[in-house]
């Protein structure tokens, strides 16, 4: 029945260009039970970051798609667990409008990354950092993981504190009725 409830909700949503988004919150199941969706969308940020090379970057050079923006760290066990469901859910929905974007905030020496990242097997998301946490703190960012979807403005429509499936169903079902809806 939840599934049925699901696929009419999904359906509604892709439907209209513009649907309320709050209608999102009747697809929360599972560890997508988490995510807070909000009535309306937050400012996102103009913050530095930077790639493993100190190239500067900002979230704007990311507009134009939905963003699962993942703040995490090298030691961070939750972090361990979520990133290679966040690695699958960037090969399955990849792509014009959607990306998954990784940023490592506080002390995680490249190396350390590229290790963190060989060693789970991911090799399809971006090595940003954040190494002074401006961006995490422009953010409201409280402790990790902290998983933040953006809007193809830069805006923040929803976000999930701790760590949480992101390959599931219940995930791919949210983040298609957004990408769906252009909300």
């Amino acid at each position: 029945m939840r599934l049925l409830a699901s696929a009419m909700l999904y359906l509604g949503l892709s439907v209209g260009a513009n649907a309320d988004t709050s209608a999102i919150d009747d697809l929360r199941a599972g560890d997508m039970r988490k995510l807070a969706v909000h009535a309306e969308p937050l400012r996102g940020s103009d913050v530095v970051f930077v790639d493993a090379d100190d190239v500067e970057f900002t979230l704007a050079e990311h507009e134009g798609k939905y963003i699962v923006l993942n703040f995490w760290a090298t030691w961070c066990a939750p972090c361990r667990h979520e990133m290679p469901m966040l690695s699958q859910l960037q090969a399955e929905l990849g792509g014009d409008g959607f990306e998954v974007v990784t940023v490592a905030t506080g002390r995680n020496p490249v190396p350390a990354m590229k290790g963190f990242f060989k060693e789970i097997g991911v090799d399809n998301l971006p090595l940003y950092r954040d190494p002074r946490q401006k961006l995490a703190r422009d953010m409201g960012v409280l402790g990790l993981p902290v998983t933040i979807i953006l809007d193809p403005e830069g805006k923040e429509v929803a976000r999930l504190q701790g760590d949480a499936d992101w390959s599931s169903d219940d995930a791919k079902l949210i983040l298609n009725a957004f990408i769906e809806s252009g909300s």
